[in-house]
């Protein structure tokens, strides 16, 4: 089991119980005590556990995160709940129109299945993203020529690879599209948040393009609150998680937002037992 796969099992148990000790992991996922309290200081470092002695809690709410890790590490987190996630955005977009896709690794995995699906042509896609205009960069349709238009704000890069400020602010004000694609750092009772103060600014403005709002949070974000405030719950018209999220969450999310969409995360497979000797 990978380190992304041990830290998801990690969260989910402590999600689930309010917390975890360190002598059961080693005897569930199989592996040595180091490499638990390893995952578990990942896990602490983003905010999402508390560390405890001989284990891990539920983080005082709110879990409050001013750190902003890069995008490299951050799509390894929930990386089966991001995919199903950004599929079940994919259904909801339509030939013809203009969205916008803010930064992040489930906007950035919905790109790449919009880049990959030559039914939804033509489409107009407005980014702030290096890694989403990327993976759309060289989409074309059958015949060779794109009918897939890129349009890439200027503006600062971020460690999560956004382009913010104002510059990339000015270029958005003048767009309006049919939806935007929010990715976000945090969500809770109020609102969708990231730790970059000019980071929230530009997605303020992608939010003001848009005609509808669809914000992209796995259930891991639940819970964390970052410096910035990007947007209210009941501004959100779709909020797209995973079956992953705590109840308590979908209570709230249901009272508060236009619609909740909770993606199927496919179940992790199980390692085989080895046969016995009958069996050989």
């Amino acid at each position: 089991m990978l380190a992304p796969q041990r830290q998801d099992r990690i969260l989910a148990q402590i999600r689930a119980l309010g917390a975890v000790r360190v002598t059961d992991l080693v005897d569930e996922l199989d592996v040595s005590d180091m490499t638990v309290r390893r995952d578990i200081a990942e896990l602490a470092r983003a905010g999402l556990v508390r560390r405890v002695h001989g284990g891990a809690v539920t983080p005082e709410p709110p879990a409050r995160s001013t750190h902003e890790p890069g995008f490299e590490t951050k799509r390894t987190w929930a990386a089966a709940e991001k995919a199903a996630i950004a599929r079940e955005a994919l259904a909801t977009i339509e030939p013809g129109q203009a969205i916008a896709l803010s930064a992040g690794t489930t906007t950035h995995l919905l790109a790449e299945l919009i880049a990959a699906d030559l039914t939804l042509r033509p489409l107009t896609v407005v980014t702030n993203s290096l890694p989403v205009a990327d993976a759309l960069h060289h989409a074309a349709d059958s015949s060779g020529h794109s009918a897939l238009e890129v349009i890439l704000t200027g503006g600062v890069r971020t460690p999560s690879d956004a382009l913010v400020g104002p510059v990339a602010d000015a270029a958005i004000e003048r767009l309006r599209v049919d939806r935007v694609f929010l990715g976000v750092h945090g969500l809770d009772r109020h609102g969708a948040t990231t730790p970059n103060l000019l980071e929230a600014a530009t997605d303020q403005a992608l939010v003001a393009s848009a005609a509808r709002l669809t914000v992209l949070a796995d259930h891991t974000k639940w819970g964390v609150v970052g410096l910035a405030r990007i947007a209210s719950l009941d501004e959100i018209d779709l909020l797209l998680s995973d079956d992953g999220l705590p109840m308590d969450a979908r209570t709230v999310l249901e009272d508060t937002v236009g619609q909740l969409l909770l993606a199927t995360t496919p179940a992790m497979p199980t390692a085989s037992t080895p046969p016995s000797p009958e069996d050989l």
